[in-house]
């Protein structure tokens, strides 16, 4: 795996471990510790993707997740702060995903990786997704287990699109409501959650334990790839 990373933290601490976990995975790294610096090392040609931590001495991080997306970077926000306010906030201005500190260095590394490929596109409308045995064909609008079609219904498959076209990111509630029901629904989210269990009970081998189709308590839903 290559790509070149920038760690955003004002503790050096954090830096060292971070970096640690992203060499040996194969990435580049660079780092900042303010955001007035986060900001000049973002804009240089090569970063892909940039680990954000909130609390920076001269600037609050998430009034950077827009300014970063805006260079087309993928933000990984990496912060203490747990509150479900701070996560729907970061996602909703772009936030590719959302780890809480402490984290477990393996699954920031799957998390990086669902961010890079996102940002190459794998999962577009030109294209599809496939996770196991599931395939999702978003130019056909099928989607297969082992080859045979699921029939799912008009919103399920609505759902499952939405998710697929941001693989291994969390989608808020909103974000799905606005897009498979409309702006009048946005608040509407047991027409979500009644949706979610239909398609569980297709997809998941176990949909009391779901593998695939992973809930953010207060904040969306993830279809997990990794």
């Amino acid at each position: 795996m290559t790509g070149r990373i920038l760690i955003v933290d004002d503790e050096p601490a954090i830096r060292r471990l971070v970096r640690g976990a992203v060499e040996r995975a194969g990435y580049t790294v660079d780092e900042a510790a303010n955001a007035a610096d986060a900001l000049t090392i973002a804009h240089r040609e090569g970063c892909e993707l940039v680990l954000l931590d909130l609390g920076l001495p001269d600037r609050d991080g998430i009034e950077l997740v827009p300014l970063i997306k805006a260079m087309d970077r993928a933000v990984i926000v990496l912060t203490a702060r747990d509150a479900t306010s701070e996560k729907v906030a970061a996602l909703d201005l772009g936030a590719d995903d959302y780890v809480v500190k402490p984290f477990d260095t393996d699954e920031l590394l799957a998390r990086v990786r669902a961010a890079l490929r996102h940002r190459s596109g794998i999962a577009s409308e030109a294209g599809g997704l496939a996770i196991g045995a599931i395939t999702i064909d978003l130019t056909a609008r099928r989607v297969t287990r082992d080859g045979a079609e699921l029939r799912l219904t008009r919103k399920e498959y609505a759902v499952l699109a939405a998710l697929a076209r941001y693989p291994g990111r969390v989608v808020t509630h909103a974000h799905l409501l606005r897009a498979v029901w409309g702006e009048a629904h946005v608040q509407d989210i047991e027409y979500l959650r009644v949706t979610m269990r239909g398609l569980r009970l297709k997809l998941e081998q176990d949909p009391s334990a779901p593998a695939l189709l992973r809930n953010e308590p207060g904040v969306g839903y993830r279809l997990v790839i990794t």
